[in-house]
């Protein structure tokens, strides 16, 4: 998976089609991402003692990667990820559109 925590990334599937976020999480086995603020699910919760109240909590839920693209620092565009290899052994990513090292 070409995505990491802390990536820029814009929803290009889905209820949230269009909007940018942060990836906050990535789960690179199962090919799922949590992007913040976006993708909201609500969980209703039951009350645990007596007296208590239930509440609903809202929280970002996992989607797939293959919903997310990668927005680039450098050329501000959306831009698929690749791989090279500098001159010093060092594997990094760049950006496809503007061939800037990310």
């Amino acid at each position: 998976m070409k995505l990491k925590k802390n990536d820029n990334v814009r929803i290009i599937k889905g209820k949230d089609r269009g909007k940018n976020g942060k990836v906050i999480q990535v789960f690179p086995k199962l090919e799922k991402v949590v992007v913040e603020g976006l993708n909201i699910r609500v969980k209703h919760m039951r009350p645990r003692k007596q007296g208590e109240t239930g509440q609903k909590i809202e929280f970002s839920a996992p989607m797939d990667a293959s919903k997310v693209i990668f927005n680039c620092p450098k050329c501000g565009r959306t831009a698929r990820l690749g791989f090279k290899y500098l001159d010093n052994k060092e594997k990094v990513r760049i950006c496809k559109k503007c061939k800037e090292v990310v």
